[in-house]
Protein backbone atom coordinates (compact mmCIF):
# COMPACT_ATOMS: atom_id res chain seq x y z
CA UNK A 1 0.00 0.00 0.00
CA UNK A 2 1.13 3.80 -0.72
CA UNK A 3 0.36 6.75 0.56
CA UNK A 4 0.22 9.80 -2.09
CA UNK A 5 0.34 13.73 -0.82
CA UNK A 6 -1.48 15.19 -3.11
CA UNK A 7 -1.04 18.89 -5.24
CA UNK A 8 -3.18 21.86 -6.07
CA UNK A 9 -6.51 22.52 -4.12
CA UNK A 10 -8.91 20.38 -6.15
CA UNK A 11 -8.24 16.37 -4.04
CA UNK A 12 -11.19 15.03 -6.68
CA UNK A 13 -9.28 16.07 -9.80
CA UNK A 14 -5.94 15.26 -8.72
CA UNK A 15 -6.85 11.74 -7.53
CA UNK A 16 -8.39 11.23 -10.79
CA UNK A 17 -5.26 12.23 -12.43
CA UNK A 18 -3.39 10.00 -10.16
CA UNK A 19 -5.29 6.84 -10.76
CA UNK A 20 -3.53 6.79 -14.56
CA UNK A 21 -0.35 6.17 -12.37
CA UNK A 22 -1.72 3.89 -9.85
CA UNK A 23 -4.32 1.51 -8.41
CA UNK A 24 -6.93 1.81 -6.26
CA UNK A 25 -6.83 5.61 -5.69
CA UNK A 26 -8.83 6.62 -2.60
CA UNK A 27 -9.28 9.79 -0.89
CA UNK A 28 -8.46 9.87 3.21
CA UNK A 29 -8.04 13.18 4.26
CA UNK A 30 -7.54 16.82 2.23
CA UNK A 31 -4.44 16.92 0.09
CA UNK A 32 -3.63 12.79 1.01
CA UNK A 33 -4.58 9.28 -1.05
CA UNK A 34 -3.65 6.06 -0.87
CA UNK A 35 -3.25 3.63 -3.33
CA UNK A 36 -2.80 0.04 -3.58
CA UNK A 37 0.32 0.01 -6.30
CA UNK A 38 2.04 2.61 -8.12
CA UNK A 39 3.92 2.97 -11.50
CA UNK A 40 6.48 4.80 -12.89
CA UNK A 41 3.79 7.19 -14.12
CA UNK A 42 3.80 8.56 -10.52
CA UNK A 43 6.51 10.87 -11.81
CA UNK A 44 4.92 12.62 -14.94
CA UNK A 45 1.82 13.64 -12.69
CA UNK A 46 0.97 16.96 -12.18
CA UNK A 47 -0.97 17.26 -9.14
CA UNK A 48 0.80 14.46 -7.24
CA UNK A 49 3.41 15.59 -5.05
CA UNK A 50 5.09 12.07 -3.82
CA UNK A 51 4.29 8.48 -3.74
CA UNK A 52 5.48 6.31 -0.01
CA UNK A 53 5.18 2.84 0.77
CA UNK A 54 2.93 2.54 3.64
CA UNK A 55 4.62 2.45 7.30
CA UNK A 56 1.29 3.09 9.58
CA UNK A 57 -1.62 5.66 9.49
CA UNK A 58 -3.17 7.18 12.96
CA UNK A 59 -5.34 10.35 13.94
CA UNK A 60 -3.40 14.03 13.04
CA UNK A 61 -1.54 14.33 16.13
CA UNK A 62 2.12 13.50 17.26
CA UNK A 63 1.77 10.92 19.87
CA UNK A 64 -0.27 8.11 17.99
CA UNK A 65 2.07 8.80 15.25
CA UNK A 66 5.24 7.98 18.01
CA UNK A 67 2.96 4.62 19.38
CA UNK A 68 2.59 3.50 15.45
CA UNK A 69 6.02 4.00 14.54
CA UNK A 70 7.09 2.25 17.80
CA UNK A 71 4.74 -0.79 16.75
CA UNK A 72 5.65 -1.01 12.86
CA UNK A 73 7.29 -3.39 10.95
CA UNK A 74 10.35 -1.77 9.37
CA UNK A 75 12.23 -3.84 7.06
CA UNK A 76 15.48 -1.82 6.29
CA UNK A 77 18.72 -0.58 7.32
CA UNK A 78 20.75 2.61 6.91
CA UNK A 79 20.36 6.39 7.69
CA UNK A 80 17.07 7.59 7.70
CA UNK A 81 15.92 11.10 7.67
CA UNK A 82 11.78 12.31 8.66
CA UNK A 83 10.05 15.09 6.94
CA UNK A 84 6.56 16.28 8.02
CA UNK A 85 4.57 18.19 6.58
CA UNK A 86 1.25 19.60 7.63
CA UNK A 87 -0.94 19.63 4.65
CA UNK A 88 -2.00 22.86 3.63
CA UNK A 89 -2.14 23.56 7.46
CA UNK A 90 -4.94 21.74 8.05
CA UNK A 91 -3.63 20.10 11.09
CA UNK A 92 -3.43 21.20 14.78
CA UNK A 93 0.52 19.85 14.80
CA UNK A 94 3.96 21.22 15.10
CA UNK A 95 6.21 19.49 12.45
CA UNK A 96 9.25 20.74 13.88
CA UNK A 97 7.93 18.03 17.21
CA UNK A 98 7.04 15.45 15.32
CA UNK A 99 10.21 15.07 13.53
CA UNK A 100 12.07 15.29 16.58
CA UNK A 101 9.57 12.78 18.21
CA UNK A 102 9.38 10.52 14.99
CA UNK A 103 13.13 10.69 14.62
CA UNK A 104 13.59 9.31 18.46
CA UNK A 105 12.18 6.37 17.63
CA UNK A 106 13.99 5.60 14.82
CA UNK A 107 17.41 5.98 16.60
CA UNK A 108 16.21 3.91 19.33
CA UNK A 109 15.10 1.35 16.94
CA UNK A 110 18.81 1.01 15.39
CA UNK A 111 18.78 3.92 12.32
CA UNK A 112 21.21 6.69 12.23
CA UNK A 113 20.44 9.66 10.93
CA UNK A 114 21.59 12.25 8.27
CA UNK A 115 19.64 15.07 7.67
CA UNK A 116 22.01 15.44 4.25
CA UNK A 117 21.71 12.41 2.23
CA UNK A 118 19.83 9.42 4.23
CA UNK A 119 19.39 6.50 2.74
CA UNK A 120 15.65 6.21 3.35
CA UNK A 121 13.56 9.36 4.11
CA UNK A 122 10.17 8.66 6.58
CA UNK A 123 7.34 11.38 5.78
CA UNK A 124 4.77 12.24 7.99
CA UNK A 125 1.82 13.42 6.71
CA UNK A 126 -1.14 15.44 8.97
CA UNK A 127 -4.27 16.69 7.72
CA UNK A 128 -7.60 17.65 9.35
CA UNK A 129 -11.04 18.94 7.56
CA UNK A 130 -13.46 17.75 5.42
CA UNK A 131 -12.95 15.15 2.01
CA UNK A 132 -13.25 16.39 -1.20
CA UNK A 133 -16.84 15.57 -2.79
CA UNK A 134 -17.32 13.87 -5.83
CA UNK A 135 -19.47 10.88 -7.31
CA UNK A 136 -16.27 9.82 -9.51
CA UNK A 137 -13.92 9.43 -7.16
CA UNK A 138 -13.43 7.13 -3.85
CA UNK A 139 -13.40 8.12 -0.87
CA UNK A 140 -14.29 11.79 -1.66
CA UNK A 141 -17.66 11.83 0.54
CA UNK A 142 -17.47 15.36 2.08
CA UNK A 143 -16.87 13.32 5.40
CA UNK A 144 -14.77 14.89 8.09
CA UNK A 145 -11.27 13.02 8.70
CA UNK A 146 -8.37 13.50 10.84
CA UNK A 147 -4.91 11.42 9.63
CA UNK A 148 -1.10 11.00 9.71
CA UNK A 149 0.41 8.30 7.67
CA UNK A 150 3.81 7.12 7.82
CA UNK A 151 5.27 6.00 5.18
CA UNK A 152 8.95 5.83 3.37
CA UNK A 153 9.31 8.12 0.46
CA UNK A 154 9.17 5.74 -3.15
CA UNK A 155 8.75 7.41 -6.01
CA UNK A 156 8.23 11.81 -6.16
CA UNK A 157 7.07 13.71 -9.13
CA UNK A 158 9.30 15.31 -11.54
CA UNK A 159 7.56 18.07 -12.38
CA UNK A 160 9.12 18.85 -15.37
CA UNK A 161 6.49 20.90 -17.40
CA UNK A 162 7.59 22.85 -20.23
CA UNK A 163 8.04 26.81 -19.16
CA UNK A 164 5.12 29.41 -18.56
CA UNK A 165 3.50 30.19 -21.96
CA UNK A 166 4.72 33.84 -21.87
CA UNK A 167 8.10 32.44 -21.88
CA UNK A 168 7.98 30.19 -24.61
CA UNK A 169 9.11 31.21 -28.47
CA UNK A 170 5.33 31.11 -29.36
CA UNK A 171 2.86 32.73 -27.22
CA UNK A 172 -1.14 33.87 -27.42
CA UNK A 173 -2.71 35.16 -24.46
CA UNK A 174 -4.93 32.61 -23.24
CA UNK A 175 -2.51 29.65 -23.20
CA UNK A 176 -3.60 27.21 -20.92
CA UNK A 177 -1.04 26.53 -17.41
CA UNK A 178 1.86 23.82 -18.08
CA UNK A 179 0.52 22.03 -14.73
CA UNK A 180 -3.37 21.95 -16.11
CA UNK A 181 -1.98 20.72 -19.61
CA UNK A 182 0.35 17.94 -18.18
CA UNK A 183 -2.97 16.80 -16.09
CA UNK A 184 -5.10 16.92 -18.90
CA UNK A 185 -3.14 14.92 -21.20
CA UNK A 186 -2.26 12.22 -18.78
CA UNK A 187 -6.28 11.73 -17.99
CA UNK A 188 -6.32 11.30 -21.88
CA UNK A 189 -3.45 8.47 -21.47
CA UNK A 190 -0.46 10.17 -22.50
CA UNK A 191 2.40 8.08 -22.08
CA UNK A 192 5.70 6.72 -23.58
CA UNK A 193 4.53 4.09 -26.56
CA UNK A 194 1.41 5.75 -26.80
CA UNK A 195 -0.05 8.60 -29.25
CA UNK A 196 -1.97 11.43 -28.28
CA UNK A 197 -4.00 13.84 -30.34
CA UNK A 198 -4.96 17.53 -29.88
CA UNK A 199 -7.68 18.73 -32.64
CA UNK A 200 -7.82 22.09 -31.60
CA UNK A 201 -4.07 22.77 -30.30
CA UNK A 202 -3.70 26.01 -30.40
CA UNK A 203 -0.39 27.28 -29.20
CA UNK A 204 0.71 23.72 -28.70
CA UNK A 205 0.68 23.73 -24.62
CA UNK A 206 -1.22 20.48 -24.75
CA UNK A 207 0.98 18.43 -27.29
CA UNK A 208 3.83 19.92 -25.56
CA UNK A 209 2.95 18.58 -22.33
CA UNK A 210 2.66 14.97 -24.04
CA UNK A 211 5.39 15.06 -25.74
CA UNK A 212 7.36 15.77 -22.34
CA UNK A 213 6.19 12.65 -20.64
CA UNK A 214 7.47 10.62 -23.60
CA UNK A 215 3.99 10.60 -26.20
CA UNK A 216 4.25 10.88 -29.74
CA UNK A 217 1.70 14.07 -30.34
CA UNK A 218 0.08 14.64 -33.21
CA UNK A 219 -1.62 18.18 -33.31
CA UNK A 220 -3.72 20.40 -35.70
CA UNK A 221 -5.73 23.25 -35.72
CA UNK A 222 -7.18 25.43 -37.97
CA UNK A 223 -4.92 28.56 -38.46
CA UNK A 224 -1.72 28.23 -40.29
CA UNK A 225 0.06 30.47 -37.30
CA UNK A 226 -1.21 28.28 -34.75
CA UNK A 227 0.45 25.10 -36.99
CA UNK A 228 3.55 27.15 -37.30
CA UNK A 229 3.83 28.37 -33.72
CA UNK A 230 3.10 24.80 -32.34
CA UNK A 231 5.64 23.41 -34.06
CA UNK A 232 8.20 26.38 -32.93
CA UNK A 233 7.22 25.08 -29.20
CA UNK A 234 7.57 21.61 -29.54
CA UNK A 235 10.88 21.48 -31.02
CA UNK A 236 12.32 24.04 -28.48
CA UNK A 237 10.98 21.78 -25.78
CA UNK A 238 10.02 18.38 -26.96
CA UNK A 239 13.14 18.01 -29.65
CA UNK A 240 13.23 16.61 -33.45
CA UNK A 241 11.57 18.30 -36.53
CA UNK A 242 14.91 19.87 -37.70
CA UNK A 243 18.48 18.97 -38.65
CA UNK A 244 17.55 15.59 -40.03
CA UNK A 245 16.25 14.56 -36.45
CA UNK A 246 13.07 12.33 -37.04
CA UNK A 247 9.92 14.11 -34.41
CA UNK A 248 8.07 12.33 -32.56
CA UNK A 249 5.34 15.12 -32.76
CA UNK A 250 3.44 15.68 -36.04
CA UNK A 251 1.73 19.25 -36.68
CA UNK A 252 -0.61 20.02 -39.38
CA UNK A 253 -3.26 22.50 -40.75
CA UNK A 254 -7.08 20.96 -40.20
CA UNK A 255 -10.40 20.75 -39.20
CA UNK A 256 -11.26 18.86 -36.05
CA UNK A 257 -14.74 17.88 -37.57
CA UNK A 258 -12.74 15.96 -40.22
CA UNK A 259 -9.38 15.05 -39.18
CA UNK A 260 -7.42 12.87 -41.94
CA UNK A 261 -6.87 10.13 -39.70
CA UNK A 262 -8.08 6.05 -39.70
CA UNK A 263 -10.59 4.93 -37.22
CA UNK A 264 -8.59 3.85 -33.84
CA UNK A 265 -5.38 6.04 -35.18
CA UNK A 266 -4.44 7.13 -31.93
CA UNK A 267 -5.01 6.06 -28.07
CA UNK A 268 -6.33 9.10 -26.84
CA UNK A 269 -7.24 12.87 -27.66
CA UNK A 270 -6.81 15.90 -25.68
CA UNK A 271 -8.84 19.28 -26.52
CA UNK A 272 -9.08 22.80 -25.61
CA UNK A 273 -12.39 24.04 -27.20
CA UNK A 274 -12.95 27.93 -27.81
CA UNK A 275 -14.43 29.27 -24.98
CA UNK A 276 -16.92 32.11 -25.43
CA UNK A 277 -16.65 32.93 -29.48
CA UNK A 278 -17.07 31.54 -32.87
CA UNK A 279 -14.93 29.27 -34.14
CA UNK A 280 -12.10 30.15 -36.51
CA UNK A 281 -13.10 27.86 -39.14
CA UNK A 282 -15.82 30.06 -40.31
CA UNK A 283 -18.37 27.41 -41.84
CA UNK A 284 -18.42 25.99 -38.22
CA UNK A 285 -20.74 27.73 -35.16
CA UNK A 286 -19.38 26.73 -31.94
CA UNK A 287 -21.39 24.26 -30.98
CA UNK A 288 -21.20 22.09 -34.22
CA UNK A 289 -17.30 22.89 -34.47
CA UNK A 290 -17.52 21.03 -30.77
CA UNK A 291 -19.93 17.99 -31.75
CA UNK A 292 -17.98 17.40 -34.85
CA UNK A 293 -14.95 17.43 -33.02
CA UNK A 294 -16.43 14.83 -30.09
CA UNK A 295 -17.62 12.64 -32.87
CA UNK A 296 -14.12 12.51 -34.59
CA UNK A 297 -12.64 12.13 -31.81
CA UNK A 298 -15.05 9.05 -31.21
CA UNK A 299 -13.92 7.77 -33.87
CA UNK A 300 -10.09 7.79 -33.88
CA UNK A 301 -9.41 7.08 -29.66
CA UNK A 302 -11.10 5.09 -27.08
CA UNK A 303 -10.83 7.46 -24.75
CA UNK A 304 -10.70 11.57 -24.80
CA UNK A 305 -10.81 14.76 -22.31
CA UNK A 306 -12.64 17.64 -23.39
CA UNK A 307 -11.92 21.55 -21.82
CA UNK A 308 -14.23 24.10 -22.09
CA UNK A 309 -15.89 26.95 -20.70
CA UNK A 310 -18.95 25.55 -20.51
CA UNK A 311 -20.33 21.89 -20.02
CA UNK A 312 -21.03 19.57 -23.19
CA UNK A 313 -22.16 16.28 -21.58
CA UNK A 314 -24.96 16.53 -23.38
CA UNK A 315 -23.08 16.72 -27.08
CA UNK A 316 -20.46 13.95 -25.82
CA UNK A 317 -23.07 11.29 -24.97
CA UNK A 318 -24.43 11.65 -28.44
CA UNK A 319 -21.17 11.78 -29.65
CA UNK A 320 -20.50 8.14 -28.15
CA UNK A 321 -19.07 8.87 -25.16
CA UNK A 322 -19.88 7.75 -21.64
CA UNK A 323 -18.88 10.37 -19.06
CA UNK A 324 -16.49 8.78 -16.58
CA UNK A 325 -15.79 11.77 -14.77
CA UNK A 326 -16.43 15.79 -14.72
CA UNK A 327 -14.73 18.66 -13.25
CA UNK A 328 -15.06 22.40 -12.63
CA UNK A 329 -11.83 23.88 -12.03
CA UNK A 330 -11.95 27.78 -11.25
CA UNK A 331 -9.02 29.60 -13.32
CA UNK A 332 -10.01 33.44 -12.07
CA UNK A 333 -13.58 35.00 -11.48
CA UNK A 334 -14.11 35.00 -15.11
CA UNK A 335 -13.82 31.60 -16.01
CA UNK A 336 -13.84 28.36 -14.96
CA UNK A 337 -13.17 25.37 -16.89
CA UNK A 338 -15.37 22.37 -17.51
CA UNK A 339 -13.13 19.17 -17.54
CA UNK A 340 -14.67 15.81 -18.93
CA UNK A 341 -12.76 12.72 -18.79
CA UNK A 342 -14.52 10.65 -21.74
CA UNK A 343 -14.40 7.02 -22.65
CA UNK A 344 -15.66 5.40 -25.58
CA UNK A 345 -19.24 3.36 -25.32
CA UNK A 346 -19.14 -0.04 -24.90
CA UNK A 347 -20.04 -1.90 -28.61
CA UNK A 348 -19.04 1.20 -30.49
CA UNK A 349 -15.42 0.36 -30.74
CA UNK A 350 -14.35 0.88 -34.42
CA UNK A 351 -12.32 -1.46 -37.04
CA UNK A 352 -8.70 0.20 -37.63
CA UNK A 353 -8.38 1.19 -41.34
CA UNK A 354 -4.98 -0.06 -42.79
CA UNK A 355 -2.71 2.69 -44.70
CA UNK A 356 -2.74 6.29 -44.28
Amino acid sequence: MYWLELAGETDAFAACEAATAATGVELLAPGIATAGSVGEGIGRLAYTRAAHEAVARTDATVAPAVAALEAAPLDREGSVAVRARNVRNTADVSTTDAERALGSVLVDRGFSVDLDDPDHVLRALFAAGERAEHDAVAGADGESASTCVLGWVAREAARDFAPDPTDRPFFQPGSMAPADARAYVNLAGAAPGRTLLDPMCGTGGLPLEAGLVGADAVACDAQEKMVRGTRENLRTYVGGGHDGDPPTWHVARGDATDLPLVDDAVDGVAFDAPYGRQSKIARHELADLVAGALAEAARVAPRAVLVADRDWRGPAREAGWEVAAAFERRVHRSLTRHVLVLERERGSARTTIEGN
